[in-house]
C-alpha cells in the first residue's frame, strides 16, 4: 500500500466507523533500539490506529519535560536518523497498513539532507512527516521532495494562528492537520473539549484534511473527549512517562516496560472507541461543521 494511501484509507476507515481515531506518539529509540522497537511493534495490536515517532533530537524545543528526556535518552543510547528509519523499516515487515508518521525538528532533517530524508523515509514505510520548527514559508524544499516521492507533510496549526495564516498554512498541508490545543510545550496543561470543539470547526473552514488534537491529552477519558469532536486524539507525553517510570536507576528498562506501556495504549484506545457511541462523535463534528 503507498504511502498517502495508508493515512486517507484510515481516516476513510475511521469515518466508515463513525468514530475517532487513536494517534501514539514515542521517541525513536527510547530508552534504547530493541525496547523501541518492541513498544511500535505492539502498537497497533493495542489499537493505535496512527503511530507517530518522533525523530530524536539534543534541542525539542517545542516538547515538555517528558518528551526532551526521551530525547536525550534515545541520543545516549545511539540514536540517529538512520537507526530511526531503520525500526520503521522493520516495523513495515510485519505490518503493511499502519500508517507511520515521523515528527521533530528540521536541524535532524537538513544534516541528513532533504532528498535523501525523503527518499529513504519513503523506502522505509513512513506515510509522513511533521517538522515542528518549519514554517510554511521555508518549507517548500521540504513540500517538493516529499511530494516527489509521495509523502505528506503535515503541519501544524495553534490556537494563536490567525485566519489569513491559517490559510497559508494548511496551503501545502497533506494527510491530516496537527491542531494544537494549547499554547505552550507538550505535556503540560490541557484544553478544555469545548475550546478544542471550537478550534477544531475553525481549522475545518479551511480544509477538507482529518483534524488530529494533541498537546496536553494525559488520560483515557481526555482521549475520548477529544475524540468526540475531533477526527484524532494524539496522546505523547503521558505514553512516554510510561516509559521512564518503568525504568531503573541506571536506566534500563525492566521486563514490565513493554507490557505497561502498550497496557496504557489499549486503556486509551478502548476509552476512544467506546467514545465512538456518542452522537457527538468526529463524524456528527463534520456535518455539524458543513452545516450553514
Amino acid at each position: 500500500m503507498s504511502a498517502p494511501r495508508r493515512l486517507k484509507e484510515r481516516f476513510a476507515l475511521l469515518a466508515d466507523e463513525g468514530r475517532g481515531g487513536l494517534v501514539t506518539f514515542l521517541t525513536a529509540g527510547d530508552p534504547d533500539r530493541a525496547t523501541s522497537l518492541a513498544i511500535v511493534r505492539g502498537l497497533a495490536a493495542s489499537g493505535a490506529d496512527v503511530i507517530e515517532l518522533g525523530m530524536p533530537f539534543s534541542d525539542p524545543m517545542a516538547d515538555g519535560p517528558a518528551i526532551q528526556a526521551s530525547s536525550g535518552r534515545a541520543l545516549a543510547a545511539g540514536a540517529t536518523m538512520a537507526a530511526t528509519l531503520a525500526i520503521v523499516r522493520e516495523f513495515r515487515g510485519g505490518d503493511s497498513r499502519t500508517p507511520v508518521v515521523l515528527m521533530g525538528y528540521a536541524n535532524p532533517l537538513y544534516a541528513f539532507g532533504i532528498d535523501a530524508f525523503v527518499a529513504e523515509a519513503r523506502d522505509a514505510g513512513v506515510d509522513g512527516v511533521i517538522v515542528v520548527d518549519l514554517p510554511p514559508e521555508e518549507a517548500d524544499a521540504l513540500v517538493h521532495a516529499a511530494r516527489t516521492v509521495g509523502l505528506d507533510v503535515i503541519f501544524l496549526v495553534a490556537p494563536t494562528t490567525g485566519e489569513d495564516r491559517m490559510a497559508r498554512v494548511l496551503e501545502n498541508a497533506g494527510g491530516f492537520v496537527y491542531c494544537v490545543s494549547i499554547t505552550g510545550i507538550t505535556g503540560t496543561k490541557r484544553a478544555s473539549t469545548d475550546e478544542v470543539a471550537a478550534a477544531v470547526a475553525r481549522v475545518r473552514r479551511h480544509t477538507s484534511l482529518p483534524v488530529a488534537v494533541g498537546f496536553g491529552i494525559k488520560t483515557p477519558a481526555q482521549a475520548a473527549a477529544i475524540a468526540g469532536v475531533a477526527d484524532a486524539a494524539v496522546v505523547g507525553s503521558a505514553i512516554v512517562e510510561r516509559i521512564a517510570d518503568h525504568l531503573d536507576a541506571q536506566g534500563r528498562p525492566g521486563d514490565d516496560l513493554v507490557p505497561a506501556v502498550l497496557g496504557f495504549v489499549g486503556e486509551l484506545a478502548a476509552a476512544v472507541r467506546a467514545a465512538a457511541r456518542s452522537p457527538f462523535g468526529a463524524t456528527a463534528a463534520r456535518k455539524r461543521s458543513a452545516s450553514p
